[in-house]
């Protein structure tokens, strides 16, 4: 199993030179892989940009790039562009993103998704092949039949052969499309405990597109603490998130993370966490997370536990690991990194 970090969000308390320190160090310490996430703050593709120039060998990658905030063409382009600059080291990580933020802030209804997200990434792929850029589906249209533009092919060539698609889901259904037409799988809230429930649809969906589970790849996001915490700031945190993803992220009607921590049996749990929080009562929607979902959802504890926790997540068919180390500093994140690296090394 290979070992990569989440950069997360931008301007969050570390500076660009924190950053850099923290990927160059994860590349020193032989981490396969860096994303860089975006909601509606700061943009993945500049950050990407930023670092393939001051980097060698890890992967870069983008967990996730909005699709109602780029058409596909676009997507290609910069798709294209990123394995340029970095000699073929780039993973195109896509997601819908919420409704929230698809019709709030990018003005993009949030229907169809299903058909969105198949008929988005075969237009990328399309676009990338370097094929004159055809395509007449459901939701893209391209060249548009009532006006003068024509069909166009992407000016320059990716290095890597297919540069590969990740796709973030969590739903059942998003999850078994992702079986058929991706090459990896993004998920959070992934519990491996919980693996056959969290992974029945996108082998379901292998099997419907005549693929080999190996085609996918499994990369759930994760926190991470290793060794002491004796103020409890690394466990506020995860509780924090916790807390944010089960209870606010997203409607009481539809809320993607509730309904995966309520299939892996924390329906009570769940509901709870949601009406303290869509209350308002945050502290009390953190202290409602039961403590055995968060240690099934996150690497916390000893070297020696975490280094188990790792044997865990491999059983049950991780390939990456993406882990976001719960603290805010630099050094601080660089120590985790360390630390899991040692782990790692133990298996």
């Amino acid at each position: 199993m290979k070992l990569g970090i989440q950069l997360g969000y931008w301007g969050l308390g570390l500076t660009g030179a924190d950053q850099l320190a923290i990927v160059q160090e994860a590349e020193r310490l032989g981490y396969d892989s860096v994303f860089a996430a975006e909601a509606y703050g700061s943009d993945s593709v500049s950050i990407l940009g930023w670092i393939a120039g001051q980097t060698s060998t890890i992967k870069i990658g983008s967990a996730i790039m909005q699709m109602p905030a780029r058409s596909a063409a676009m997507t290609a382009m910069t798709a294209a562009t990123l394995d340029n600059l970095t000699e073929g080291r780039f993973i195109l990580g896509l997601g819908t993103s919420g409704p929230q933020v698809a019709e709030g802030w990018h003005g993009q209804r949030f229907g169809k998704q299903l058909k969105r997200t198949r008929e988005y990434v075969e237009v990328v792929r399309q676009a990338l092949r370097r094929e004159r850029l055809e395509y007449h589906g459901e939701t893209i249209d391209l060249p548009l039949p009532d006006g003068p533009g024509k069909a166009l092919k992407l000016t320059i060539t990716p290095v890597q052969d297919e540069i590969p698609i990740y796709i973030a889901a969590i739903g059942p259904n998003n999850t078994r499309l992702v079986g058929e037409i991706g090459d990896g799988l993004l998920p959070m809230m992934f519990s491996p405990e919980h693996a056959d429930t969290a992974l029945e649809s996108l082998w379901e969906g292998v099997e419907k597109a005549g693929r080999q589970r190996s085609d996918v790849k499994v990369c759930p996001s994760t926190t991470l603490h290793i060794g002491e915490d004796p103020d409890g700031a690394a466990e506020g945190m995860m509780r924090g998130m916790a807390a944010l993803y089960v209870g606010g992220m997203g409607s009481r009607e539809k809320n993607f993370y509730n309904a995966a921590v309520s299939r892996y049996g924390f329906e009570d749990a769940a509901k709870e966490i949601q009406d303290l929080y869509l209350e308002g009562k945050k502290l009390e929607a953190m202290q409602a997370v039961p403590q055995d979902l968060l240690r099934g959802l996150n690497l916390f504890g000893t070297r020696d536990e975490v280094t188990e926790r790792l044997r865990v997540f491999e059983q049950a068919g991780v390939d990456t690991i993406v882990v976001t180390p719960a603290t805010t500093t630099r050094d601080g994140r660089i120590a985790q990194l360390r630390e899991l690296a040692a782990a790692a090394e133990a298996i």
